[in-house]
């Protein structure tokens, strides 16, 4: 079942004449999962986090194949306290399950955006559209550009 963040996202993308590809594939659990799904390595992946950042919510992407930086999350914000969104948590904000957050803030997700610099480091970004069967496939350029994230580096290897 597709989801209205799918629809939402690709009407977005075609409202600003970014070109993308869509990818139907099983559901997919893992980074690792999605990756082979849609035939591309696990690095092209976005990986989108929501993290409680002390008293807020903000949505982190990085490269799939890396971890999130905690230290350096928290010493950008000057922040004591960090933690995932629960699963709870994130279907009460999102309506979305693990694993098929979108990596886009307003107007898809109601959060403030943060994207480390592992994306742009491959021609193209893959993720899952809202749903853990659909993904799409489009330039990390026009991501960056459409999305307009603050960039800085939180990831790890």
């Amino acid at each position: 079942m597709k989801s209205d963040h799918f629809a939402a996202i690709k009407e977005w993308l075609d409202s600003r004449s970014i070109p993308y590809r869509e990818v139907r594939h099983a559901p997919t659990a893992t980074s690792e999962e999605s990756a082979k799904a849609r035939g591309e390595d696990i690095s092209v992946g976005g990986k989108a986090l929501l993290l409680k950042v002390d008293d807020t919510f903000r949505l982190f992407v990085l490269s799939a194949a890396l971890r999130v930086d905690a230290g350096r999350v928290r010493r950008h914000f000057g922040a004591r306290k960090l933690r995932f969104a629960t699963p709870e948590e994130l279907r009460e904000l999102t309506g979305l399950v693990p694993g098929a957050v979108p990596p886009f803030g307003e107007p898809i997700t109601p959060f403030e955006l943060y994207v480390d610099p592992s994306v742009a480091r491959n021609d193209r970004i893959a993720f899952n559209a809202g749903s853990l069967t659909d993904s799409l496939i489009l330039s990390s350029r026009d991501y960056l550009e459409a999305a307009a994230p603050e960039v800085f580096e939180f990831s790890k290897d």
